[in-house]
């Protein structure tokens, strides 16, 4: 059996929004028990995102906001554990740097923290809860 093929693609949300939602509705809302105003916050339209393909499924999401923050990444559990989420991160990170900023941040959910630590990112103040989740801020330097 030949090895899943995997793509990231940036759109807006008028064009990825239909899957995209569908997968932070299955993950936030369904799995997580976020509140559904919570994770519809109006910030959509100005953000771009991303689409994590494995083969012809949609797997995978993430946006970055205008302001150079990551949010909103989900991995259905199917393509969990495949290097999913870190490509996701990769290609946000890489548009990040080709939207001129020198850095991003991110509330990242505490199981989380090592996930992002290494792709680089660094913890700093203290945890908080975020739609009844603990969180913690982070930030990764994309230039001197």
């Amino acid at each position: 059996m030949s090895e899943a093929s995997l793509h990231i693609e940036r759109g807006d949300w008028q064009r990825l929004g239909p899957l995209a939602g569908d997968i932070r509705r299955r993950v936030f809302i369904d799995e997580q028990a976020v509140p559904e105003d919570e994770e519809w916050d109006g910030r959509d339209p100005d953000c771009l995102h991303f689409l994590a393909w494995l083969d012809a499924t949609p797997v995978g999401t993430a946006r970055l906001l205008p302001d150079g923050h990551v949010g909103r990444v989900a991995v259905l559990p199917a393509g969990r554990g495949q290097g999913i989420g870190l490509a996701l991160m990769r290609e946000t990170i890489r548009a990040a740097r080709d939207q001129g900023h020198t850095h991003v941040e991110l509330a990242a959910q505490i199981q989380a923290l090592d996930f992002y630590r290494r792709l680089g990112f660094e913890a700093y103040g203290g945890t908080f809860l975020d739609a009844g989740i603990l969180h913690r801020n982070m930030r990764l330097v994309l230039s001197d």
